[in-house]
């Protein structure tokens, strides 16, 4: 029979979900999801100076606006502490594991002589086989695993091929610390197999630790999932992943104005591919993903990939959700609750209206909300220095006449004002251009805009003839 897949993702809340994490958890989603599986979450909450609860809450927050959706309740490790300390009784009473009474100072020795002989192994097992008449009274033991002292350990790794460590070198490893806390290490392993995680899939920077993790595994007759370790994402000039590169939280990427979709596309293809296919639909994501088709080598962050794949999202986004989008930026910019403030029924209404002629020109929703701005603004509109030199007293002037045209229009749509326009430019000799720019800058404040009469039909007749009567008369 066969087992039904449980993938986990395991972030610990001492800060934000960053980009590394997400991507992380974004594959973690795609295995479990494509095989009708389980992804779990797990919040490795055991460092409880570190910890916080705003971290969780960003974390939980990142998740959901990434749209990926974990099954069951989310587990808390450090809740689980009793059931660690358990395993690691158990391991002591079947003589897999020990006491170790080594002070601070002797540690310290032990690290410096191993150093210096240019060993990898730390510790020298002087507690493993003692008996415990030799303890000392006054000193809190840890308990340590025996490890085994020969052969290897392999790992058969989804990613990285057959990974194998000589076990001479590997050290007797802490499982519970003198006050009774568990370590990491035993901690992710007993808790991966009470959930009944079949895959583990994580960061390579976590490949070292699987072979400690197998010992522990071995050593309870438990097995060990199968391994994937992705390497890590470095930036675009292949040093490791900085906050100038790109390693923000998601919570950034979401002030920043990038569509979840675009962020889930983009992450996919930081280190995995299928051929030369860039765009991805989530059900294709979740169809062809595969962890054999994961690179082993560093992928490189790259922001302007970034923007243009959400520009392309953004023009082929459903026009409504757009607007659900502009308005969830709002809560993240500067200028977003002031806007908020003003979006009335009729604002929404004129936003949706426009919304095919801007999406033609942003990248990110934040230039979406920008190039909105004629429709926000408020009167009289602030009219920028090169929409302003295009005032001339001659172009107010045409505008002034243009005005009582457009006041004759009876059935105001791009159309109608449209054949009002080139009527007027024709009239009166003119190029188009010659009325459209200045008819621009008048109604937006800008040089740059969607269609001017797209614009026309959005800002509506009453609107429009007062942006035009709020400029100043031409001289003489």
């Amino acid at each position: 029979m066969t087992v039904p897949v449980v993938t986990r993702f395991a972030p610990s809340p001492t800060g934000f979900l960053h980009i590394g994490g997400a991507r992380t958890a974004l594959f973690n989603w795609l295995y479990a999801r494509g095989r009708g599986g389980k992804m779990l979450l797990r919040i490795e909450d055991t460092d409880r100076e570190r910890s916080t609860q705003a971290a969780i809450d960003a974390i939980l927050d990142g998740l959901k606006w990434l749209g990926l959706d974990w099954d069951g309740d989310t587990i808390y490790q450090y809740a689980r502490a009793s059931r660690h300390r358990e395993v690691a009784e158990q391991l002591l009473a079947e003589g897999k594991a020990y006491r170790c009474y080594a002070s601070a100072e002797e540690l310290a020795e032990m690290r410096e002589k191993a150093r210096a002989e240019g060993r990898s192994k730390l510790y020298d097992g002087r507690w493993r086989d003692r008996e415990p008449s030799q303890a000392p009274t006054d000193v809190k033991p840890v308990i340590r695993l025996k490890a085994p002292l020969e052969g290897e350990t392999a790992i058969d790794d989804q990613v990285q091929g057959r990974v194998t460590w000589q076990n001479q070198n590997l050290d007797d490893l802490v499982l519970l610390r003198s006050d009774g806390t568990p370590t990491y290490m035993l901690a992710v392993v007993v808790d991966d197999h009470d959930m009944g995680v079949t895959h583990i899939i994580r960061g390579d920077d976590h490949l070292t630790n699987a072979a400690r993790q197998k010992h522990i595994y071995d050593a309870m007759g438990w097995e060990t999932p199968s391994m994937a370790h992705i390497p890590l994402i470095h930036g675009p000039d292949g040093s490791k992943l900085s906050k100038r590169h790109g390693a923000l939280g998601v919570d950034a990427y979401r002030a920043m104005g990038y569509l979840p979709a675009a962020l889930r596309n983009y992450l996919v293809r930081l280190g995995w591919s299928h051929g030369d296919q860039e765009i991805f639909s989530t059900e294709e994501m979740i169809r062809l993903f595969d962890l054999p088709a994961i690179g082993r080598s560093a992928a490189r962050f790259d922001f302007a990939k970034l923007e243009n794949l959400n520009g392309h999202y953004i023009r082929h986004s459903d026009d409504d959700a757009l607007v659900a989008a502009f308005e969830d930026v709002l809560n993240y910019i500067p200028q977003g609750p002031a806007i908020k403030a003003r979006l009335t029924p009729t604002l929404r209404a004129q936003l949706r209206e426009a919304m095919p002629g801007l999406k033609e020109r942003a990248k990110t929703l934040v230039e979406l909300v920008d190039s909105a701005a004629f429709i926000l603004a408020e009167r009289p509109l602030a009219i920028e220095p090169k929409a302003a030199a295009l005032l001339t007293d001659d172009a107010r002037r045409i505008l002034g006449e243009l005005s009582g045209a457009l006041a004759a229009v009876d059935s105001w749509t791009a159309d109608a004002t449209e054949a009002a326009v080139r009527a007027f430019a024709e009239q009166h000799g003119l190029k188009l251009g010659a009325v459209a720019q200045p008819l621009r800058a008048a109604l937006t404040g800008r040089v740059t805009s969607p269609g001017i009469f797209d614009v026309l039909a959005v800002i509506g007749k009453d609107e429009c003839l007062a942006r035009l009567a709020d400029q100043p008369p031409a001289k003489g």
